[in-house]
């Protein structure tokens, strides 16, 4: 048996698959749960065979051990469902619901199925279904905040088994078999208490224990807050916590008088941190974000943070990172408290320090990618030596164990529905970084996350500029992800936002995109024409190195079309351009696919002129690939005009440039190389107004 788990949107502490020996009471609620596996459903006495997979809801306040239960029912009936365990939490922390294509597409990712980067809820979650089918598999939805969540997401084999666990009924989603919970029983509390506490203290005043665990009503949340609190105060007696929560007033639940008084127990610097929690996004955090939150050390932020663990106020993540998480039975607690001790001008400068942690967090992960450059390894060296990651695998491990954290700090960015600089370098930074580390195709799933993130701010606000540039990115997606056509409309939409701001930059780039959209499609005309029209905005506003560079789109498009006179009167515009630009690579490259062109035309001869000029011009610009592709255009030539001995001495020559240690991965040396289309993609989230750099 398999068993997987699955952080659908965002990480969380995951629950033990193995089995817990440390797992406390639940007998009765236990026994009725694998009962109600074995019933028979109401479909079966009907005489009908069970369309779906059977669903089983265990019902119960926040902090009432619900997780727990359904951890430890999967782990005793994990047996029965070689296909494993799927596990997904349906609602972050701080009370956001992850959305349905979020989490699907992470169980798929679970079952190894692959699913389109830019596919929706209703073909992810049939996706879904279709690889749960010959299953048999058991689903843990923690948290669900509505039947909605739960129904997309049921498979439709009755041979798997979903166990929901959520704050209420799941109304609508026929024959679910609920399991209401209340508070541990006594003797279960008592021991929950002294797990933390120690026996001896128990076992000399069992009544007070007795009499505290019912002051907490059983809720194991409340209990380890109490238990926290004594553990960290060795000579006080279990009556005195029971005598000071009944002291207080009734107002409020179990938890929230148990939480006050472990709270005003705390020094103020660490309840000021404690508090400011609240605002991590979607309730994970870990020392960078911490400190930054609070202003101090990362050390001091560990301490801190490893003390919250130990007093019950923060769930360690199961990582082989320092990570935490704020149990979702607290979050609202310390909400309520940061907007009351805190300032709404302290929490917004909270929240940009943490902000800003991350985008420099992010810089240092790119970074230390770019090992060829200068810059780079300076920019790196300059930063401080806790934003610093020792290696390259050790930024990638960063970033793939932070991810759901990182896209949460996304959401949190544009939460308020602005777009701010600080947002705009946050999500370019992301996207940098992921695609330097993982590949845009990897990434892409999360990068529409992020893009539609910024449409969706840019549309709410009226923001032509903006969303110009969002729908510039996810077009490029949709293109390198093979959705070509809806990239097309997405580029004409970007068009028309770039010219109802009358921005240049968003004009030229959409109308290369539309260009290249109708390439791709195979309208050459069509690609012509748009590139004509981006490289006369280009030449309008004098960038050289671009129009020289749409000379050559253009020369592919009429090339494709068969159209070799203007194909070589275009590609000898383009060279004319490199050269007055001092572009060496650029001129090489143009005057290899002008003698390409050449010999489409059946002019060898000038065909082979233009290979040996463009041979020196790539030894000049030490492109040692680009000169063995031009060595073999060369061999192919010669050979058609009759001379084999100096063909053989060109493929010679290309073999010796090349070596023996050719990467495969490179494909054919002599692929095209003059119509690929450099523009900004999703690697560089390009907004005009506000700096994408660093």
């Amino acid at each position: 048996m398999t068993d997987q788990v699955v952080e659908a949107g965002d990480v969380r502490l995951a629950g033990n698959a193995s089995g817990d020996s440390r797992f406390l009471g639940r007998t009765r609620e236990l026994k009725e749960l694998r009962a109600d596996i074995e019933r028979a459903g109401l479909d079966t006495l009907a005489g009908r065979k069970p369309p779906r997979a059977r669903v089983l809801l265990i019902a119960g306040r926040p902090g009432s051990g619900r997780t727990a239960l359904a951890e430890e029912l999967a782990r005793q009936v994990a047996g029965r469902y070689p296909d494993g365990i799927l596990r997904a939490r349906l609602t972050d922390p701080d009370g956001t619901p992850v959305p349905v294509e979020h989490t699907a597409r992470d169980l798929l990712a679970a079952l190894h199925q692959e699913a389109p980067a830019g596919a929706g809820e209703d073909d992810l979650t049939d996706a879904l279904r279709t690889a749960l089918a010959d299953r048999r598999a058991l689903l843990l939805l923690d948290d669900a905040a509505d039947a909605g969540q739960v129904d997309a997401l049921l498979p439709d084999s009755p041979d798997c088994l979903v166990v929901a666990v959520s704050a209420g009924p799941l109304t609508g989603i026929p024959d679910v078999r609920p399991c209401t919970l209340g508070g541990l029983d006594a003797k279960s509390g008592v021991e929950l208490l002294s797990r933390h506490t120690g026996s001896v203290r128990v076992t000399v005043d069992p009544r007070a224990a007795e009499g505290l665990a019912e002051e907490c009503q059983g809720q194991p949340a409340a209990l380890m807050l109490a238990g926290g609190w004594l553990a960290a105060r060795p000579k006080a007696a279990v009556s005195d916590l029971g005598k000071q929560l009944r002291a207080q007033d009734d107002e409020g639940t179990a938890l929230s008088r148990v939480f006050r008084l472990a709270y005003a127990a705390l020094p103020a610097t660490a309840a000021r941190m404690l508090r400011l929690l609240a605002l991590a996004p979607a309730g994970l955090v870990d020392p960078q974000a911490a400190s930054a939150l609070a202003g101090c050390s990362v050390d001091s932020a560990r301490t801190a943070l490893d003390d919250f663990v130990a007093l019950g106020f923060l769930h360690p993540v199961d990582s082989p990172l320092p990570q935490y998480e704020v149990p979702g039975c607290l979050h609202p607690l310390l909400r309520v408290l940061a907007e009351h001790h805190e300032r709404p001008a302290e929490r917004r400068l909270a929240r940009a320090r943490m902000l800003e942690r991350t985008v420099r967090l992010l810089q240092s992960c790119r970074a230390i990618t770019e090992t060829d450059s200068p810059q780079a390894r300076q920019k790196l060296l300059d930063m401080p030596r806790a934003l610093r990651f020792p290696t390259p695998r050790a930024a990638a491990e960063w970033l793939r164990l932070t991810r759901p954290a990182l896209l949460a700090s996304a959401r949190l960015a544009v939460a308020d529905g602005e777009l701010d600089t600080l947002a705009r370098r946050l999500m370019s930074q992301l996207v940098r970084a992921m695609v330097a580390h993982v590949g845009t195709q990897a990434a892409a799933p999360d990068l529409y996350v992020i893009h539609n993130l910024v449409l969706d701010v840019a549309e709410r606000r009226d923001l032509p500029r903006e969303r110009a540039a969002a729908l510039l990115n996810l077009g490029d997606l949709d293109a390198r992800t093979g959705r070509t056509a809806d990239a097309l409309v997405r580029y004409r939409a970007a068009l028309d936002a770039g010219r109802e701001v009358n921005d240049p930059y968003a004009t030229g780039r959409a109308m290369e995109s539309v260009g290249g959209a109708h390439l791709e499609l195979g309208d050459f005309d069509r690609a012509a024409d748009w590139f004509g029209r981006a490289l006369t905005e280009r030449l309008a506003r004098g960038e050289r190195a671009d129009a020289a560079r749409l000379y050559g789109r253009i020369a592919a498009a009429h090339t494709y079309a068969g159209r070799y006179g203007e194909a070589l009167r275009n590609w000898r515009s383009a060279i004319a351009g490199h050269r007055r630009n001092g572009d060496v690579a650029a001129q090489a490259r143009a005057m290899s696919e002008l003698a390409r062109v050449q010999e489409y035309a059946g002019r060898p001869e000038e065909s082979l002129r233009s290979c040996r000029e463009a041979v020196e011009w790539a030894r000049r610009a030490e492109d040692t690939r680009l000169q063995a592709a031009l060595h073999l255009r060369a061999a192919d030539t010669l050979e058609h005009l009759g001379d084999p001995a100096s063909a053989g001495l060109h493929r010679g020559a290309a073999e010796r440039l090349l070596g023996e240690q050719q990467d495969e991965e490179d494909g054919p040396v002599d692929a095209p190389l003059g119509d690929s289309n450099p523009k900004p993609g999703p690697d560089a989230y390009e907004i005009r107004g506000a700096s994408a750099e660093d």
